[in-house]
């Protein structure tokens, strides 16, 4: 049974919210209606699996209470409510620490799926570090079949080979790697346009990449992954056979349309979490570098 902290002031919010994540039977969803309220039921020993907070709150917003999760619970993800006029705070808040957000305007179709990515992905984390530092520079390839369920033990595998980068880290390179993939997956060698995240609650999406999953030319399409790593950086290069795009028609993932929108989380997520991302000429190969960093103390 996963638990789920929802900070939210707005009791409208709360009985929406409240809705939807009720249909999740594995699922025991708690009620904050502001960070201070927040912190204080985590003090009293309440550990969620995933706080899931709004950005703007009277007591302590959404921005302070992720600074102070990272600092007291570093290993509580935290997934951001995002609304008009919260963009920026967004912002600040996923390189504060925060691991995803959900657009409030997209609730329906897009709350549930990045709260259960961020459980999927944290359950990757838990595994015994002792003696699997690395010592020296290592180097990994994969080639993955177009199957989503390829990714979450690619992912635990390269998160395995970090034991000394913090849980946050982790998580955060975790999520980066899920949205790549993904996108190579769906958007490259399925060539499936994201726009139909936006309507028929996704429904269209997905029924098009199961389709396309057994006709040619996609079928016979494969992701290949290659990565250098140590306990101080990690580079993840990340190729699809697909037909690619023009990288300079990317649209900036932080413009207030774009945040809002589920589609354009992606890219924004791995921008975000990343140091520094690059797209080849053609489109089909994204390459992603992060360095490690000291956690903040108290």
């Amino acid at each position: 049974m996963a638990r789920i902290l929802v900070v939210e002031d707005s009791a409208v919010d709360r009985h929406l919210i409240q809705g939807l994540l009720a249909k999740q039977s594995d699922w025991e969803v708690m009620f904050a209606a502001n960070g201070q309220e927040a912190l204080e039921a985590l003090e009293k020993n309440l550990k969620p699996d995933v706080i899931v907070t709004d950005l703007r709150m009277p007591e302590m917003d959404g921005l302070e209470l992720v600074r102070q999760v990272r600092l007291k619970y570093p290993q509580i993800p935290v997934v951001l409510i995002t609304s008009h006029g919260s963009e920026q705070i967004a912002i600040d808040a996923l390189r504060m620490g925060a691991t995803s957000y959900s657009p409030k305007n997209a609730f329906k179709i897009d709350l549930v799926r990045s709260i259960g990515q961020v459980l999927s992905l944290t359950e990757h984390l838990n595994f015994d570090r002792l003696g699997l530092a690395p010592a020296t520079t290592k180097q990994i390839a994969f080639v993955l079949e177009n199957e989503m369920s390829f990714i979450g033990p690619t992912i635990e595998h390269f998160q395995a080979n970090l034991p000394s980068w913090s849980d946050r880290d982790r998580l955060q390179i975790g999520m980066a790697l899920d949205e790549a993939i993904s996108n190579a997956m769906h958007h490259g060698n399925l060539e499936v346009d994201s726009k139909l995240r936006d309507v028929d609650d996704g429904n269209s999406y997905y029924e098009v990449i199961r389709g396309r999953k057994t006709q040619p030319p996609f079928c016979h399409r494969r992701v290949k992954i290659e990565a250098e790593f140590s306990d101080q950086h990690i580079c993840v290069q990340i190729t699809d056979d697909g037909p690619g795009f023009d990288p300079a028609q990317i649209p900036d993932p932080t413009d207030e349309e774009n945040l809002l929108r589920p589609c354009g989380r992606g890219l924004f997520l791995i921008r975000a979490f990343m140091d520094t991302v690059a797209h080849n000429k053609t489109g089909n190969q994204i390459t992603m570098t992060k360095l490690r960093r000291e956690e903040p103390s108290q």
